[in-house]
């Protein structure tokens, strides 16, 4: 497997002038890694908190629901049916690209606690799927207008499994209440999902289509100010 292409912002003015923390996040459909670029700007994290954002590009790949048209995509989209099928193999093999980035992150010195695994949409749904399976217990898991794929292996790999993600896990998920793509009713039954396997979900509701709004990201940065602070005590 090649190593992924990334964007990566180093944390400003850091006082020790290395990061000792990893935001990976993950973009949606047909963007690519800098598509949440300007957001960490936006966050205006203070310069105690030294964290590095690493912004992988998904593979190109041909999207079925789009005509077959070849396009940035963490897996094949075969149909919006939530009970229709799924591109499983390209899901772990996302999954696989992602695990391979927090171990590099590993092998940089941030350890696996240390470590945020983010996305929005096809990329939520990634970093979903992979957070609860890491055996390493993770910083943090942030899903943004996405959803739970592969239910059909979610009691076996993670409900019934010993080894996947601690119920410590700090979750944050948020949607819109008018997003068209991805209905709030899939977020909704996704977060029901981790609570049922015993995980403690942040949840937000904001009224905006499959988007990211200004109060988002003020509760995002709320949120991640306090699982780095948690993770270093």
């Amino acid at each position: 497997m090649h190593e992924p292409q990334t964007v990566e912002i180093e944390p400003a003015n850091a006082a020790t002038g290395t990061a000792t923390g990893t935001v990976l996040w993950l973009h949606g459909l047909g963007a690519d890694g800098h598509d949440f670029e300007p957001i960490v700007a936006e966050l205006a994290l203070p310069q105690r908190v030294a964290l590095r954002f690493v912004f992988p590009h998904a593979p190109i790949r041909p999207v079925t629901l789009n005509g077959g048209m070849r396009m940035r995509a963490w897996y094949d989209i075969i149909s919006l049916d939530r009970s229709g099928p799924q591109d499983e193999q390209g899901i772990r093999e996302s999954a696989a690209i992602l695990t391979s980035l927090i171990e590099r992150e590993r092998q940089r010195g941030i350890a696996n606690d240390r470590v945020v695994v983010a996305g929005f949409s096809q990329g939520g749904a990634i970093a979903m799927h992979t957070a609860l399976r890491h055996p390493k217990r993770l910083a943090g898991l942030m899903v943004l207008s996405s959803w739970l794929p592969l239910g059909s292996s979610f009691a076996a790999e993670v409900l019934n499994n010993p080894h996947s993600q601690s119920r410590e896990l700090p979750v944050f998920m948020a949607h819109g209440t008018f997003d068209p793509m991805l209905p709030i009713a899939m977020g909704q039954q996704s977060r029901a999902a981790l609570q049922g396997a015993g995980f403690e979900v942040e949840w937000h509701e904001y009224p905006m289509a499959h988007a990211v709004c200004a109060e988002e990201i003020v509760a995002i940065r709320k949120w991640l100010l306090s699982v780095f602070a948690a993770s270093s005590d």
